[in-house]
């Protein structure tokens, strides 16, 4: 009969510890190059397989928009592999919206990454890379399972190791439109490098690239080309930064924001404890570890 259900299926967000605007595509869509890195604050999916094909979804925490990722990236598997099963989605959303935290992308490739095994379907990842595509810029990245150096619109994905590190992540009360900064005046353009990876190259030793590389690029190194127009259109995301810079010493927005990140130490045990007490009304925040790999990297040859 085959697996009838999958549960607390982990569905991590990701931060850019950089992003930059290296062109413009004809279509109007930018082309950028960022360094995509898994951490652990992740929404929970539960699947249960359906047999009248119908695709439900469950929301068991913050309502999500009708027709949101999740059910898209179902329909479209469904429709593309031809199955007759459907399949009840559950969501237990913990990853704010609106915050450049990748969270409803990453939903999308838990959701492709466990039908793939519910329905039995055996598509390599490749394959499933390919319809991710088409679900989002951001999509691809979770279903590779790596942290990566993205270049393109996010489609073109460069599998890097990192060493594990300590991230304070703190959400403004405002989310944000990505539609909405990239659209902006505001955005920032750097010169297209292959510094990161030439960076990468020169490194033999782990504790070098945590104690010189990821160091230099929140120092400096690297920027978000779209912080000024994010910080244009909503006053938190600079009272964030600011916020985290007075506590780590560094700050820097993810993707379009409005979440603002800080690195903090790369032990077992971050720096300092994160004052949750402290946050502002109306603002989220925790203390978040990087991945390694995705916690369902192996679900896809």
């Amino acid at each position: 009969m085959g697996l009838r259900a999958l549960l607390d299926l982990p569905a991590p967000a990701k931060l850019n510890l950089f992003l930059h605007v290296v062109g413009r595509r004809p279509d109007g869509y930018h082309l950028l190059q960022s360094q995509f890195v898994l951490i652990d604050w992740a929404d929970v999916l539960h699947l249960e397989r359906r047999e009248d094909g119908r695709l439900r979804r469950h929301d068991l925490g913050a309502a999500l928009p009708e027709d949101d990722l999740c059910l898209r990236a179902a329909r479209a598997l469904q429709q593309h592999s031809g199955t007759r099963l459907g399949a009840d989605l559950s969501i237990d959303k913990r990853v704010p919206w609106g915050a450049g935290l990748g969270g409803g992308s990453s939903d999308a490739a838990t959701t492709l990454l466990g039908l793939n095994r519910l329905w039995g379907l055996a598509w390599p990842r490749q394959r499933l890379l390919a319809l991710a595509a088409t679900l989002g810029a951001d999509v691809p990245f979770f279903v590779g399972g790596r942290n990566a150096f993205v270049e393109g619109i996010g489609e073109r994905l460069t599998p890097i190791e990192l060493p594990r590190a300590w991230y304070a992540v703190v959400k403004p009360a405002v989310p944000l439109s990505t539609a909405a900064i990239f659209s902006s005046p505001l955005v920032g353009r750097s010169a297209k490098t292959d510094i990161v990876m030439g960076s990468l190259a020169d490194v033999s030793a782990p504790d070098a690239v945590a104690d010189g590389w990821v160091c230099k690029l929140l120092d400096g190194l690297g920027r978000n080309d779209l912080q000024a127009a994010a910080e244009d259109r909503c006053d938190g995301v600079a009272q964030a930064a600011a916020w985290l810079h007075s506590r780590c010493g560094n700050s820097r927005m993810t993707g379009s924001g409005s979440a603002v990140f800080a690195r903090a130490g790369t032990g077992d045990q971050p720096a300092a404890a994160f004052p949750a007490e402290e946050l502002p009304p109306g603002w989220v925040g925790r203390m978040c570890r990087s991945l390694v790999r995705h916690p369902l990297a192996d679900w896809a040859g």
